[in-house]
């Protein structure tokens, strides 16, 4: 048979109402009597019934995060920090895969789960405006970065165009002039690849260079092999460029597989920097630089906001909040080390009624 509150209370001479307070970090214990409880606790070794917890206020103490994709390296890695986060809070993760698509977006946002999560966590990519505004369901919703919204709901993102720029300017620094961007997507000015291409030709332009859009190169996914195609591409214009800036890691790695296999050198005839830092470009036959999300910040944020409305107490109107990221130089443009760019939290209303 399990220790029970009362076992807990015996032990430490309080009342159950004490170990009760100990046990949901109420504020108003002694610093002295929570010790003496806690004392208690880990010599009986009590664990506290979770779900009865959760149940008693008429929650399940499950959360969802949906993601377009779980293969994507930099979506399981997230999935993994939220998971850590969310058990801060003692909540379960239900993860949740959309494939990138609408209609499933839209089942998950409108609470078809309802009656197993209390709130969700949503990485959206084909959402639009009033899908958001014409959702009635009452649960919490958080969402992250993959779309910018003028909705009434807390939202996670990095700013895509200023970490464009950081990675662009590096190249600069290093002496590249042509530089490429590969992942451009066609509609939706709001999704990352836009607002990255955006701060490509900032960049470019705040250096006094026009940029070259015969080096922007579309993609259909977001995946190795659609950067490899990409790179063939752009080499087969003989628009060869030297640096390249991809949407993200994977694609980057798709590039330099096609650097290699054409015997060109990377840095030295072409630098590559991608997004994300997944750990497959930490270990890659040639290590990737790359703009590094702090993805425990955006997963603490996510988390930390939603279970403050599953709370029902006083917070605050739904906020843009903007982790920090920082550019790490690795070998693909000729570095080992690290540079911070704009480590930092910035948080702003969000729009929407």
């Amino acid at each position: 048979m399990g220790v029970s509150l009362k076992d807990v209370a015996q032990r430490a001479g309080v009342s159950v109402k004490t170990v009760s307070n100990v046990v949901n970090n109420y504020p108003h214990v002694t610093p002295q009597m929570r010790a003496k409880v806690q004392q208690a606790i880990d010599e009986l070794g009590y664990r506290p019934n979770l779900t009865a917890r959760h149940l008693r206020k008429g929650r399940t103490g499950i959360i969802a995060l949906a993601v377009p994709e779980l293969g994507n390296p930099y979506f399981a890695e997230l999935a993994g920090a939220v998971i850590d986060a969310a058990a801060q809070h003692d909540y379960t993760v239900l993860v949740d895969h959309t494939a990138g698509l609408r209609e499933r977006e839209l089942l998950v946002s409108q609470e078809f789960r309802s009656h197993v999560i209390d709130g969700l966590i949503l990485s959206p990519i084909h959402l639009e405006n009033e899908d958001l505004l014409a959702r009635q369901e009452t649960s919490p919703l958080v969402l992250l970065g993959e779309r910018e919204y003028d909705a009434p709901y807390d939202q996670i993102a990095i700013d895509n165009v200023a970490a464009a720029r950081s990675a662009v300017r590096h190249l600069l620094d290093l002496g590249r002039r042509r530089i490429a961007f590969l992942g451009s997507r066609t509609g939706r000015e709001r999704q990352p690849a836009h607002l990255r291409l955006r701060g490509w030709r900032e960049e470019l332009l705040a250096a006094g260079l026009e940029p070259d859009e015969s080096l922007v190169v579309a993609t259909d996914g977001y995946g190795r092999g659609d950067g490899a195609s990409a790179m063939a591409t752009l080499l087969d214009r003989g628009a060869r460029p030297d640096a390249v800036f991809a949407y993200n890691d994977l694609i980057a790695l798709g590039a330099l597989r096609t650097l290699m296999e054409r015997g060109l050198g990377v840095p030295g005839d072409v630098a590559v920097v991608g997004f994300d830092d997944i750990e497959e470009s930490r270990y890659n036959a040639t290590s990737l630089t790359t703009v590094s999300p702090d993805k425990q910040a955006i997963a603490r944020h996510a988390v930390d906001r939603l279970v403050a409305r599953l709370a029902g107490g006083p917070v605050s109107e739904p906020r843009r909040i903007r982790p920090g990221y920082r550019l790490v130089v690795r070998e693909s443009t000729g570095g080992a080390h690290s540079v911070t760019a704009a480590p930092r939290d910035d948080a702003a209303p969000t729009g929407g009624g």
